[in-house]
């Protein structure tokens, strides 16, 4: 896995490429500060997205029923393994850190049918 700060002028461009392939993904938020501890904002619903707005200076990741949005961020760290994007880590403006944690989401096979087949006449 490959850990890398972005610069700030790198923000945008990344987040609109990404935000492409996180399609069909899921997502887990957990926002950890001193005062807090660990939380888990939401545990893993599908993403939309994730952008970048340097006019209003916010991160905007888009879920299935939320936007969390992080104002004033300071820094952004990904994780990028052979499979793609695993997290985003983003350090706010008042100090919180807000990891996303990305995953596949679990393909099971659909449920046996109890029901017995009719017999053909």
């Amino acid at each position: 896995m490959s850990v890398r700060q972005l610069s700030k002028s790198e923000w945008q461009s990344y987040c609109d490429r990404v935000s492409k392939g996180l399609q069909g993904k899921r997502a887990q938020i957990e926002v950890a500060a001193l005062p807090l501890g660990d939380q888990v904002a939401t545990k893993w619903v599908p993403i939309f997205g994730i952008t970048y707005d340097p006019k209003d200076d916010i991160v905007d990741v888009a879920l299935e029923g939320l936007d969390h949005l992080i104002y004033r961020p300071r820094s952004v760290t990904v994780d990028e393994g052979t499979t793609g994007l695993s997290s985003v880590e983003v350090l706010d403006g008042e100090g919180r850190k807000q990891i996303v944690k990305l995953a596949e989401p679990l393909m099971l096979p659909p449920p046996a049918s109890n029901v017995a087949p009719t017999p053909s006449p």
